[in-house]
Order: C-alpha cells, then sequence, then structure tokens
C-alpha cells in the first residue's frame, strides 16, 4: 500500500512532511518522494529505497513554501525507481496517487496521439497529465478540471493534487482507496491514515468514496465527483500517535486480526 501525505500551513514543511510520512512507513514502500510549491516553482525530490534516502537528499536543503505533498510508494506499475516514484508532474500539475488504474493504457494511448510524452511507467502520471491537458483545453477551474479528469478514470484510487496556478490549493480524491483530511488551527491536512495526523490534530473528516475535498488557507469544502458541495462532517479521533499505529487496538496482533477481512477483500478486488 501506499502512503500519501498533503499539507497547507505555516510550519516548516519539509519536517511535517517526513514526519508523516514517517507514521506511514507501516505500510509498506519501496520508494519515496515530496514535492513542495513555492513561489511558482515546484520542488520536487524522490528517491529509491527507504525514506531516510529522501531525508538525506533534502537535508539542508532550504525549501520554504506552505503547501506540499508526501508519498510512500510500494511498486505497481513500473519498478520501484526514482523516475517512478512519487509525486509526478506534468505540466502545472503534481500529483501522488495510491491505487490502481484500470484503464490507463488506453488513456496513456489518447494522451500520447495528442501529444503527451511520459517520463515514467506508472499510471500515476496518466492522471496528472489528464487534469493538466483538461485545464489546457477549457477555461475551468482546477477543481473542475480534476473532476472532470478523474470522471475518465476507471479503479480504486486516492490522490493528492497541487496547482502551479493555484498555490495556496490542494485537492483531494477518494475512490475505494482511504485517505482522511486532518483539520488543525491554520493549517489542514490529508493522509492515507490516522497516525500521520495525530501529531497536528485530532479533528478529521473522512472522506467517502466518490468524494473530492478542496483545501485552501480558508478551510475545507467537500464535493462529490458530479460537482455537488457536501457537509463535512468533523470527528475527533480520541488516541494519541502510539494508539493511533494500533489502529485503536491493544495490542499490534489485535489490530492485525481485525483487519484480515478488510485485507481480503482488498485483495479479491485486486
Amino acid at each position: 500500500m501506499c502512503g500519501i501525505i498533503g499539507y497547507l500551513g505555516p510550519r516548516p514543511i519539509t519536517e511535517v512532511l517526513l514526519d508523516a510520512l514517517r507514521h506511514l512507513e507501516y505500510r509498506g514502500y519501496d520508494s519515496a518522494g515530496l514535492a513542495i510549491l513555492d513561489d511558482g516553482v515546484f520542488h520536487i525530490h524522490r528517491s529509491s529505497g527507504k525514506l531516510h534516502n529522501l531525508e538525506r537528499m533534502v537535508a539542508g536543503r532550504e525549501i520554504s513554501g506552505t503547501v506540499g505533498l508526501g508519498h510512500t510508494r510500494w511498486a505497481t506499475h513500473g519498478g520501484p525507481t526514482e523516475e517512478n516514484a512519487h509525486p509526478h508532474q506534468a505540466g502545472d500539475v503534481v500529483l501522488v496517487h495510491n491505487g490502481i488504474i484500470e484503464n490507463y493504457l488506453e488513456l496513456k494511448e489518447g494522451l500520447a496521439r495528442q501529444g503527451r510524452r511520459f517520463t515514467s511507467e506508472t499510471d500515476t502520471e496518466i492522471i496528472a497529465h489528464l487534469i493538466d491537458q483538461v485545464m489546457l483545453e477549457e477555461p475551468v477551474s482546477f477543481l473542475e478540471a480534476v473532476r472532470k479528469a478523474i470522471s475518465r478514470i476507471r479503479g480504486s484510487f486516492a490522490c493528492g493534487i497541487m496547482h502551479r496556478k493555484e498555490p495556496r490549493t490542494l485537492i483531494a480524491v477518494k475512490n475505494a482507496s482511504p485517505l482522511i483530511v486532518g483539520v488543525g488551527e491554520g493549517e489542514s491536512f490529508f493522509a492515507s491514515d490516522i497516525p500521520a495526523l495525530l501529531r497536528y490534530t485530532q479533528r478529521v473528516v473522512f472522506l467517502e468514496d466518490g468524494q473530492l475535498a478542496r483545501i485552501t488557507e480558508g478551510g475545507i469544502e467537500i464535493f462529490t465527483l458530479e460537482g455537488q458541495p457536501v457537509s463535512p462532517t468533523l470527528h475527533t479521533i480520541p488516541w494519541n500517535p502510539v494508539m493511533a499505529e494500533k489502529g485503536g487496538h491493544k495490542h499490534f496482533m489485535l489490530k492485525e486480526i481485525h483487519e484480515q477481512p478488510t485485507a481480503i477483500i482488498h485483495t479479491i478486488e485486486g
């Protein structure tokens, strides 16, 4: 399983992204990366192997910015290489993704006919190109471009997305892969699982399948994939970070036992 983190806020952003990724390491991965948007420039760093390789890569770099994405990848489409690590960029779009795009070859062939060129073997890169292509062809907002692009995709996915021309906005999309929005004081997050968030906030919104979240400095808005607004339900998680890693169970063994039915279902569904 891949791990996703998105952050918008005033904290030192590299530290937040790396800390959250450490709390997602248990999900398993073979590469890691992060992207920060600062003054119209994407700073993207990716490495194969363990998270400490990425930490060494960014150590000592002065990367500012208030919005960013992080990712740990377990290779599916394409090997565990730096080129296939997330985040992926296509034009003005940067994206991280967890899941499987079932029709990615069909979509890739269509994009190639439009002159698109690809730098990885992943299905993830296709999503970024779809969004960028929509915004080039139509006078639509970032949110609407994401909605239109996602409507063409078949599969299970959770995505976190940034756009250069909306530098204080993050968009998160969920469909059959986990994604949770964290609500802090003057800051917002999204992540694949609760442990990545609990150092910063215990207030969360659990996205439902077929929902998008637009995160700005003004707060969080939830929409369906059809564009209808949804009133978010805010939950308070009564766990500390250690409890969260155990999923609220007393022991890791109990956590694994209770996760077995879900794991079997996900395996059967692919």
